[in-house]
């Protein structure tokens, strides 16, 4: 399978279509802005989203819920949430200052607050599981953190010289954790 596009930036295998339907399915984000998802067992796309208005860079799926959310970055400065099992946009974080490179959704949460409804939309229309976060990585120099419940940003670190291009949360005994790297040749923990 090719798919054409004016440039192809983050490739992901789609663990909602996997655990949900069985399928094998490529998601992919491109400078045309848009994410595609595409069945390359049966060389057929599936979904398109396209809200975005500038390059899309970076996509990640929720480890929660079965990957049923998706978290993209753009040169549009903003973050966007969405609901992969209908296609729907849930939220737009705004707050860089300058492009969104790269992205990175917690995989645990960051407090007991949790009910018995996960899987449930919220009252604000964004997804229920108290705790989980979005990390985000910018042309403007900052890293931030982002609460997905409330749709709130509660953090920024400054300190890089240059565009950041990776963010990875932490794991094991470093969940509490942001890796960053960035243009400035730098990697901080």
């Amino acid at each position: 399978m090719i798919v054409n596009y004016l440039h192809s930036y983050c490739v992901k295998f789609s663990s909602y279509h996997y655990h949900n339907h069985g399928q094998y399915v490529i998601c992919s984000s491109s400078s045309d802005r848009t994410i595609l998802f595409w069945d390359f067992k049966h060389n057929q796309q599936l979904q398109i989203f396209n809200e975005h208005t500038l390059t899309v860079y970076g996509i990640e799926f929720s480890s929660f819920n079965g990957g049923r959310y998706l978290c993209s970055g753009s040169s549009d400065k903003t973050i966007r949430l969405w609901y992969v099992e209908t296609s729907k946009l849930l939220h737009i974080f705004n707050g860089h200052k300058d492009g969104v490179w790269c992205i990175d959704i917690s995989t645990l949460q960051s407090n007991n607050n949790s009910d018995n409804n996960n899987n449930e939309m919220n009252n604000i229309g964004v997804i229920g599981g108290n705790g989980y976060t979005i990390c985000s990585g910018s042309r403007d120099k900052t890293v931030r953190i982002w609460d997905i419940e409330t749709t709130k940003q509660f953090n920024i670190f400054n300190g890089h010289d240059s565009y950041v291009n990776r963010v990875k949360y932490g794991s094991n005994e470093l969940v509490n954790t942001i890796l960053s790297g960035c243009a400035d040749k730098s990697v901080r923990l």
